[in-house]
């Protein structure tokens, strides 16, 4: 149910309250916040699905209406309710909260929704079935770990997309995190596995949930980086 009282300090203060937690408390909070979870996100200015989706549309060269997407760590459903608007109309969700998956089921957009915390389950999802393969967000050392972008590669058709969206913390850790993923996306890429098509760096991606008092308008927001590639045909 929304809130039309809540503001943007009752959601810092909200999502301060899971610092720390592993990925199985995060699902848990997730679940929490699943009601509010799209409100939430637009009082921070988060612009990741609707960039992702952008980004994803101007280098897809196949058929939307007929793309099979999996749309992993789908959250509520907002990158499938982007995508539709493009011409997408074939959706597989995965996600590790129940609560969210239950509202991606409301938007009746899904033909399948699959429950799964990735890392330690593994994506369940077919090999070699999907024309698009996208994550938005979920690339984080407290969501999945970055052996996960084998299984997305695997989940994708000969010539597939595979679009990875992720925020950038401004953190020892997270700035680890990034430089893991992309090592692995290089590593991939000599491998002859995909190739790769773009990369985009964000700026103002969303607002940060931790520096509520700095009085630096640009410290106040995070940047991203956006990655697409195209699986190898061979």
């Amino acid at each position: 149910m929304s809130d039309c009282s809540r503001t943007v300090d009752d959601v810092r203060t909200f999502l301060q309250s899971s610092k720390g937690f592993d990925p199985q408390q995060m699902m848990r909070f997730y679940d929490s916040w699943a009601e509010t979870y799209e409100q939430d996100h637009n009082l921070m200015s988060y612009r990741a699905p609707h960039l992702a989706v952008d980004f994803l549309s101007k280098n897809f060269s196949g058929s939307p209406e007929e793309a099979q997407v999996l749309d992993v760590t789908c959250g509520s459903g907002l990158v499938a309710k982007l995508m539709v608007k493009r011409g997408f109309r074939h959706f597989v969700g995965v996600d590790g909260s129940k609560g969210m998956l239950e509202q991606a089921a409301k938007t009746g957009l899904y033909q399948d929704l699959k429950l799964a915390l990735l890392g330690p389950e593994p994506l369940p999802a077919p090999t070699g079935v999907f024309d698009v393969v996208i994550i938005v967000g979920g690339l984080r050392a407290e969501f999945v770990p970055v052996s996960i972008v084998r299984e997305l590669y695997q989940a994708a058709k000969m010539g597939g997309y595979i679009c990875m969206s992720r925020v950038d913390p401004k953190s020892e850790s997270g700035n680890n995190y990034k430089v893991s993923l992309e090592k692995e996306l290089q590593l991939m890429e000599e491998e002859g596995l995909w190739t790769h098509v773009d990369t985009k760096e964000i700026d103002k991606y969303m607002m940060t949930v931790y520096n509520n008092h700095n009085n630096n308008k640009n410290e106040q927001y995070l940047d991203g980086t956006m990655y697409l590639y195209r699986k190898s045909l061979n």
